[in-house]
């Protein structure tokens, strides 16, 4: 054991808490990092749905909602995450090594889940930043294929480093055992750069206005409430102006307790 993982404080597991080990980092960039951690046995959510995880504070455990990356199936939980130099929790949350522990939430929860959405033939996932995480989880699923004909994936970002994912997205996830098959025809992949050069700039918003986003579409080339189903995760601006736009089309926001057209994530981090 290194002389940092020493001096590193036990961290005791509790009613709400498990204590699970770091085996794997990766910096995107110097804003943007994701990581792997152990998952308990125990351990149950489904695709799309986040978690409380964090660091020991001062007086009590530091948490923050995080959306996990990997799929329901998974052996491991994946995080995606921003660095915020100031920030409380990722501040310190950056700079774990694989063998560090970390707390993690005994009980996942949240909407972007395909239960909270009525049945479909599209499903748009529309991503500003670190939103794109619960969409990894959802598009590695292989339910999400049985029920939709075409997933959607949107990812905005200002710079085209903030892009993560980017190699495995431009494969349709050639390399996954489960849903490569899948992907490779029913998957599609929308990135666009709002501050960069890049082949697609703009914001989402533009990208339904000029079309661009129903490109290689089977459907019309808009949104319609009868066949597209939408989830909605970025910052809380692009989130309250589509849902003002969904619902100006005619969706209706859907929950676990009574599935819709679209759904948000209003505990998003980031």
């Amino acid at each position: 054991m290194s002389d940092r993982l020493q001096q590193m404080p036990k961290l005791e597991p509790s009613a709400a808490l498990t204590v699970e080990t770091v085996l794997s980092v990766h910096h995107w960039n110097e804003h943007l990092f994701s990581f792997k951690i152990t998952r308990p046995a125990s351990f149950r959510f489904r695709s799309g749905e986040f978690v409380m995880i964090g660091l020991p504070g001062e007086q009590r455990p530091l948490l923050r909602a995080y959306s996990v990356a990997s799929p329901a199936y998974a052996e491991e939980l994946e995080f995606l995450s921003i660095k915020v130099p100031d920030g409380p929790l990722t501040s310190r949350l950056q700079k774990i090594q694989p063998g560090d522990e970390i707390f993690l939430g005994r009980k996942p929860t949240g909407t972007l889940v395909t239960d909270a959405l009525l049945p479909g033939k599209r499903l748009f996932l529309l991503s500003t930043g670190t939103g794109l995480a619960p969409f990894m989880s959802l598009i590695r699923d292989p339910d999400v294929y049985q029920l939709f004909d075409q997933v959607v994936v949107v990812h905005s970002v200002r710079r085209v480093s903030d892009l993560a994912y980017r190699a495995e997205l431009e494969s349709r996830l050639a390399d996954d055992p489960l849903v490569g098959d899948q992907a490779q025809t029913q998957l599609h992949y929308v990135p666009t750069v709002t501050r960069e050069e890049f082949h697609t700039t703009g914001r989402i918003n533009t990208l339904i206005e000029t079309g661009k986003l129903f490109e290689g579409l089977d459907g019309p080339k808009n949104l319609d409430p009868e066949t597209d189903r939408v989830m909605l995760c970025g910052s809380m601006a692009m989130i309250k102006e589509f849902q003002a736009y969904l619902e100006g089309l005619g969706f209706i926001e859907g929950s676990n307790a009574s599935p819709g057209q679209f759904v948000i994530e209003r505990a998003f981090v980031g």
